[in-house]
């Protein structure tokens, strides 16, 4: 009998996982794919989160928050001009492949269990849990699902959203590349690119030094790649050209906003499982992050015989609330702001590039 069963090992998962056995649980982690391995993701570590993340990586694996390149700006690429607002205190960029890496480690390192290419085919009883993987069945006396959007825990989506939509991801090589995260928008779309690359990695040559993470997320019918999406925007095809690839770029869809919901029952839902933000905001690995250590906190009174399991439920979805549900809501009204039709945008443009302290305040929402 584990104290606690987390399904998935993104950074919600892991950030769970440390979480409940940095305290005492006995903590068992699975993962139905092969880690670590590229993702789409915009490898986007907001300043909010940095103090959580160095925290759950700990000892040497600490370098890697260390080594991240610093992002103190963010310029938005709308239509024809240009908003810039600075990141204060910096972000970091990193990317998932090595994140992912490093979190896994960690927690082993604490002695969580960890299970990789376990896909979990049904979960019984509402506490404690009968879990039947492809390893074998499992008991916990509770349950973190963190299995991201699609897994087959989750129910599938309704069929009621308009048009279907994609992100796509990739690695470039860009001399030099600029300190800021830089996100291009279009009809249908947009495309961030920010560097990534280890600024201390001695062993890697000019090119994986120069290393870019592009990632888009842009409707079906306007692209399918990111070539193609490259030439929706003047100033992004033009800078493209100078780009070398470094991975066979990733895809995932379909992207489906939803409300978010932290609970399925006495199962407590963490990162995308629970809501699927908009990633233009840059904030899907902190709240991930953050909603996976939020989860693990709110079960410890129940592990350690404290509380019931409804009760540390409750306080999960109240604390998930009132911390992580505002982003959510901030995001959802950016995104129809920059989809409003282009005669709409281009006062509403002109009036952010006047005023400085809207854009710094329209990141801050997303926080």
């Amino acid at each position: 009998m584990y104290d606690l069963i987390i399904i998935g090992a993104g950074p919600a998962g892991t950030s769970a996982a440390i979480t409940a056995a940095a305290a005492g649980a006995r903590v068992m982690l699975l993962e139905r794919g092969i880690l670590p391995r590229h993702k789409v993701c915009g490898e986007f570590v907001s300043p909010e989160s940095l103090d959580l993340l160095s925290s759950l990586l700990r000892g040497a694996t600490r370098n890697l928050l260390h080594d991240a390149p610093r992002i103190a700006a963010a310029r938005l690429f709308v239509d024809d001009r240009i908003l810039e607002s600075a990141i204060t205190p910096p972000a970091a960029s990193i990317a998932r492949f090595d994140l992912d890496a490093t979190l896994w480690n960690a927690a082993q390192n604490l002695g969580v269990e960890t299970r990789a290419q376990t896909t979990v085919q049904s979960i019984a009883n509402d506490g404690p849990f009968q879990i039947s993987t492809s390893a074998g069945s499992f008991e916990a006396r509770s349950i973190i699902d963190a299995s991201g959007r699609w897994s087959n825990l989750n129910a599938a989506p309704n069929g009621k959203h308009a048009g279907k939509w994609l992100g796509l991801k990739a690695h470039f090589a860009e001399s030099p590349p600029p300190p800021s995260v830089d996100l291009y928008f279009f009809e249908g779309g947009y495309c961030g690119v920010q560097p990534v690359a280890l600024t201390s990695d001695n062993d890697a040559d000019e090119t994986s030094r120069n290393r870019i993470n592009v990632c888009a997320m842009v409707r079906a019918d306007v692209a399918s790649t990111l070539l193609e999406v490259f030439t929706h925007h003047a100033s992004l095809v033009r800078r493209a050209q100078t780009w070398k690839p470094l991975t066979t770029p990733v895809t995932t869809s379909p992207l489906i906003f939803r409300p978010p919901q932290p609970l399925r029952g006495n199962i407590l839902l963490a990162g995308d499982a629970a809501g699927f933000i908009d990633p233009f905001v840059g904030d899907g690995i902190s709240l991930a992050l953050r909603s996976g250590a939020l989860a693990a906190r709110s079960l410890l009174p129940f592990l350690k015989g404290k509380l019931e399991l409804e009760k540390a439920a409750a306080t999960y979805r109240s604390h998930y609330e009132t911390q992580l549900l505002p982003v959510f809501r901030s995001s959802s009204k950016i995104r129809r702001l920059f989809s409003l039709p282009r005669i709409m945008r281009i006062p509403l443009m002109l009036l952010f590039q006047n005023t400085p302290a809207l854009t710094q305040y329209l990141l801050r929402k997303t926080r």
